[in-house]
């Protein structure tokens, strides 16, 4: 599952596709630096949208560390949403494109294969995700689900990449999570073939 992704799009250009969609946005902690990044992996620090209590349509821009840790010290960063209703605490997780990893197609290639998944018409795009407290402080994780047919071919787990129509519902614990996080259509995340680092070991719950 997704332990790599990635934001190039700067905050600015955010702040205004969320005020396109009647989402106001508070930043509590002033205006976040977030650097344009080809890679955000477990532990960075990263941008989320958390949802406000009681403030529908509303939400805060903040910096936060993906990953708490879980059992043994592993790093949680996918959390499986079957099941669960996450009454509390949902954030939005900004990005432009996520990875996945797959064995080489070449068995003389040493590392594995790492393949980009965008979004189809729109240039970022929002991940379902949590965040909770921890001793590490505030931190996020992404919501998971079983692949879907544009992922499917590379992992059997996606995490949850929200329509914009979505948006404004997941940040508002009113609204069932079950009526949101679903499949996109397909074709809907294209998929390129990069190169990069194996992924890490982490727990997953």
């Amino acid at each position: 599952m997704c332990n790599d992704y990635r934001l190039l799009v700067d905050i600015a250009a955010i702040v205004e596709d969320f005020e396109d969609l009647k989402i106001k946005i508070k930043m509590p902690e002033g205006t976040p630096n977030v650097p344009a990044r080809e890679d955000i992996k477990i532990t960075d620090v990263a941008p989320i949208v958390r949802s406000v209590e009681g403030a529908r349509g509303m939400g805060e821009l903040v910096n936060r560390r993906w990953s708490w840790a879980g059992q043994k010290g592993l790093p949680v960063y996918n959390f499986r949403s079957e099941g669960r209703d996450f009454a509390s605490h949902r954030c939005l997780i900004l990005a432009d494109g996520f990875y996945e990893f797959t064995d080489p197609a070449d068995p003389k290639q040493m590392r594995l294969d790492k393949w980009l998944f965008t979004m189809a018409d729109h240039r970022w795009f929002c991940i379902a995700g949590i965040w909770r407290e921890a001793p590490e402080g505030e931190a996020f994780t992404m919501l998971t689900m079983d692949a879907g047919a544009d992922v499917a071919p590379y992992h059997h787990r996606q995490i949850i990449p929200l329509p914009r129509d979505r948006w404004a519902d997941w940040l508002d614990p009113a609204v069932k999570a079950a009526d949101m996080l679903r499949w996109l259509p397909t074709g809907s995340l294209p998929v390129t073939q990069v190169y990069g680092a194996p992924p890490a070991q982490a727990a997953l719950l």
